[in-house]
């Protein structure tokens, strides 16, 4: 039987793989500026300064890069949510300093997409606003979680925010969209490796526990969503424009990162630990 860990005492144990992560993090990842990716040329005011208000025939953007481009920073600039949820769990040392670093990322992307919408007028701003407004006052909950249930889930997310940006940019809709897409599923898909690798050294210390939290978290799984104005929630909308289809989340999500952990092919599991993987079965290839 293995010993249970507490949260206090992986924070403690893990603490040295943070500091190595991060670091390793901060080398690899691209120092980039989110105002390299605007058309500031294509910007002018407003009617409050004398401009022109938003009309529809302003916009040449396709609905599906719209919906796309609209959630993506709508989830993002929910982003104080998140950082509350996570931060709460990791306020200390080394992995405070990881949360400071992935939030300064994350917002780097909401400056960016909210940037691009406007001076391009490809959205209406006042319905994004409004949407904004409701979204971050509803805000972000996570039930309860232990540590290594925190790093599950966010792998989960990371990867699958990863997806819905490189099919973002897939659509082909215009050279810029395309490159904002990639560039942020560029950076989706280092922090999920940020938060795998850190799971990654949890199985090393409490192989059993990290199992159970992989198999709750892909339980429990939802990618952050929002309503739209029509009233369909975001995650039906993409999915009907094949950005990002929860049907496939078992084989481009999870399929992966349980390959990753080598989840079915671990020898150091204990009867609480087998009991978890069990129930990950339809991923046993």
């Amino acid at each position: 039987m293995q010993n249970l860990l507490t949260d206090r005492d992986l924070l403690e144990s893990l603490a040295v793989e943070v500091e190595l992560t991060v670091r390793r993090h901060t080398e690899i990842a691209d120092e980039w500026q989110p105002h390299d990716y605007v058309p500031w040329d294509d910007g002018r005011n407003f009617a409050f300064l004398g401009g022109e208000n938003w009309d529809p025939a302003q916009s040449e953007l396709g609905d599906t890069a719209r919906l796309a481009l609209t959630v993506s920073v709508l989830i993002a600039d929910n982003l104080p949510s998140y950082h509350r949820e996570v931060g709460k769990y990791l306020r200390t040392g080394a992995w405070w300093r990881w949360v400071g670093r992935w939030t300064a990322e994350e917002a780097r992307h909401s400056v960016l997409i909210r940037n691009y919408l406007m001076v391009t007028r490809a959205c209406d701003p006042v319905e994004l606003e409004r949407l904004r407004m409701g979204h971050m006052t509803d805000s972000f909950r996570r039930p309860p979680l232990h540590l290594l249930d925190v790093l599950a889930a966010c792998a989960f997310e990371e990867k699958a925010a990863a997806i819905r940006h490189r099919n973002t940019a897939a659509l082909g809709e215009n050279p810029l969209v395309t490159a904002i897409s990639e560039r942020i599923a560029r950076d989706d898909e280092l922090q999920a490796d940020v938060f795998a690798d850190l799971l990654a050294a949890g199985f090393t210390e409490a192989p059993d526990q990290a199992m159970r939290a992989v198999a709750d978290q892909v339980a429990a799984f939802r990618v952050p969503s929002v309503t739209l104005p029509d009233g369909r929630s975001s995650d039906e909308a993409l999915a009907e424009a094949g950005i990002y289809d929860p049907a496939k989340q078992d084989e481009l999500v999870f399929a992966p990162l349980l390959q990753r952990w080598d989840v079915f092919g671990r020898t150091d599991l204990g009867e609480a630990g087998e009991a978890a993987r069990a129930e990950l079965a339809r991923f046993r290839s």
